[in-house]
């Protein structure tokens, strides 16, 4: 493995770790009322890996095979507390593909942001059991194959909510 692959593949595997601890840590309750700017936080941080990953020539495995590893684990406590915690703002609409599939679709942050930590973790413990170069094969695989378009929904859908929410203000009433 070249010095730029150990390089790329430490550089998402620390986004990784970081974005799915930023997210356990709100989902937790960390954070308070600024859930949703800080969420956007993670969210963009961990789409500068994406793009890392994007812009680099494609990972081949030798064998073209990946090594097994054993069940992931499981994210849905994560889920479910982000549910909670963004309750009505949680439902949002977005386009599937812009390019093929331009029906509008139901998405759920919660979901988004989980399918993104599910992908990275899985990923991470690649990367953890020392096969780096088997790490970024599925962090580029998948963000073309899921977590790059559930992160990119969901920073469209986080951007506009914290939009929403320093630019809808009541207008005030002067007197004369």
């Amino acid at each position: 493995m070249s010095d730029a692959w150990g390089a790329l593949a430490e550089n998402v595997a620390g986004h990784a770790e970081n974005y799915i601890d930023g997210l356990t840590r709100l989902a937790g309750g960390e954070g308070g009322d600024a859930i949703l700017p800080l969420l956007l936080v993670e969210v963009a941080q961990v789409s500068s890996a994406g793009a890392q990953l994007g812009a680099s020539q494609d990972v081949i495995l030798s064998g073209n095979w990946e090594p097994h590893l054993s069940e992931d684990p499981d994210v849905d406590a994560v889920r479910t507390a982000l549910a909670e915690r963004l309750g009505p703002v949680d439902d949002y609409a977005e386009v599937f593909d812009p390019y093929k599939d331009t029906s509008v679709t139901p998405y759920r942050l919660s979901d988004d942001l989980t399918a993104v930590a599910a992908d990275l973790l899985h990923g991470l413990r690649h990367y953890q059991a020392g096969r780096p170069l088997e790490a970024l094969w599925w962090w580029q695989y998948s963000y073309f194959n899921t977590w790059g378009n559930h992160a990119g929904a969901a920073m469209r859908a986080l951007q506009a909510l914290v939009a929403h929410t320093r630019l809808d203000v009541a207008e005030e009433r002067t007197t004369v």
